[in-house]
């Protein structure tokens, strides 16, 4: 450990070029804010385990989630809370969707929408919902949704569990869509949180290099 206290074994992380982390290493280490940071590591929902969280502390996940960069103060996003005893009703929504897109669907794609439906831990539904026609562009509003889904998983992970943020072909059906979202929203994500089910790994991160560069002021400054 470094004397500053951020964990020294972050350092292969941002160093690596891919490959698998070593299986020893610490993956969301919660020594330390900066620890957990450098080496936050989501889930495959479909490898979590149970428990979610509770009720005191998905309140707690959604109020630092909503604690998100807004700019003009619009809180252009949604929290959607799936329960246990809900997940029936979202394989419904689920199944139907999926035959409306898709008459033929093998049964190993129903099969796959109810796994889906019943993945173990919580389940919140991520809403962008921005607010049409203001000064503050579209775009700004999505952006401030990401940064709620980034809070709401830093949350989830500094108290233990381990969530997983995703998409598919459900985040972008009209008839899903219209199950979580009112006129002029869209899913921006399923997010499940619960517990690894095995050792996660880490995954290749790109290069600083590649990422970062200075900024070199161009003719038309000089």
């Amino acid at each position: 450990m470094h004397p500053n206290g951020v964990n020294t074994l972050v350092k292969p992380i941002v160093a690596m070029d891919g490959g698998r982390y070593p299986p020893t290493s610490m993956l969301n280490d919660r020594s330390s804010l900066l620890s957990l940071l450098e080496t936050r590591r989501s889930a495959k929902p479909r490898e979590l385990v149970g428990p979610g969280p509770s009720a005191d502390e998905m309140e707690r996940i959604l109020t630092i989630a909503a604690r998100a960069p807004d700019h003009g103060q619009l809180t252009p996003w949604r929290f959607v809370t799936v329960r246990d005893d809900q997940r029936d009703d979202l394989e419904a929504v689920l199944q139907r969707a999926l035959l409306n897109d898709d008459p033929e669907a093998s049964p190993a794609k129903r099969e796959k929408e109810r796994d889906f439906a019943h993945y173990q831990g919580a389940l919140i539904v991520l809403v962008s919902s921005p607010v049409a026609d203001h000064k503050i562009p579209v775009w700004e509003q999505q952006l401030s949704c990401g940064a709620a889904g980034m809070n709401l998983m830093l949350a989830a992970h500094a108290l233990g569990y381990v969530p997983g943020w995703v998409t598919g072909w459900r985040t972008y059906s009209d008839q899903v869509r219209r199950a979580f979202c009112g006129p002029g929203e869209r899913i921006a994500g399923f997010i499940f949180i619960g517990h690894a089910s095995r050792d996660l790994e880490e995954r290749p991160r790109p290069a600083l290099g590649a990422v970062s560069r200075p900024w070199r002021p161009g003719p038309e400054v000089q």
